[in-house]
């Protein structure tokens, strides 16, 4: 028996709405671990590799590790990163808040809690379509607070489709993989959920260290 477990992101790539339904085809036979873009042979949970040099350096690595994903400090072009920013508990991503670049189409749309909006946040550059489920919306300043959801939400419900947004900031839970995050400092880090990989820098406008970790909140989100 493998002891390994989608990671929950439902991005629909394997060729099944949610995790849970590819979790399913695999016990029925009708799937193959390789489907999984985040599946990886290194990412099994077994001794050798949880206490292996370079994978475990401290509790909060091995929280890590019982993701199912290893994170190296470098990122798939090889740029290093300090930390990897993880969803709040109980919530499925690290919560973003982003611009349309028509910041009035918040209030003419009447964008509110629950909806869903998608479009690229093509200010920092990300090449990567998103479909964000929405916190809260200002309807003054155009800024929306949301969680990123897997690509099959926008199949299933009508959307906002904004096209294209910047990427005001990030806020969830630090996991240090080099240095951690410093205040009023412009450091890497790699999102959680982000099915590109590639490691954002941003400006570190908050840290506090609280029951369910570091919680920060980075600005002026950039991919360089």
């Amino acid at each position: 028996m493998i002891e390994w477990n989608p990671p929950g992101k439902n991005c629909g790539a394997c060729g099944s709405q949610t995790c849970s339904d590819f979790v399913g085809r695999l016990e029925a036979g009708l799937a193959e671990l390789e489907l999984c873009p985040f599946y990886s042979k290194n990412n099994i949970l077994s001794p050798d590799n949880i206490l292996s040099p370079g994978n475990i350096l401290s509790r909060e690595n091995l929280a890590i590790q019982a993701r199912n994903i290893t994170y190296s400090g470098v990122d798939v072009v090889g740029r290093e990163y300090d930390f990897v920013l993880f969803p709040f508990p109980g919530e499925p991503s690290a919560r973003k808040f982003i611009v349309p670049f028509r910041a009035d189409l918040v209030e003419k749309w009447d964008v509110k809690k629950g909806d869903l909006v998608t479009g690229r946040p093509a200010g920092p550059g990300c090449p990567v379509y998103h479909a964000l489920r929405v916190l809260s919306a200002n309807p003054v300043t155009g800024v929306i607070e949301c969680h990123t959801v897997g690509p099959m939400a926008a199949r299933k419900e009508d959307v906002h489709d904004v096209q294209a947004y910047h990427v005001h900031a990030f806020e969830g839970i630090a996991s240090t993989i080099r240095k951690p995050p410093v205040f009023g400092t412009r450091q890497y880090f790699l999102p959680g959920n982000c099915m590109i990989g590639i490691a954002h820098t941003a400006l570190v406008n908050m840290s506090f260290q609280k029951p369910s970790g570091l919680h920060v909140r980075l600005e002026d989100i950039r991919i360089l």
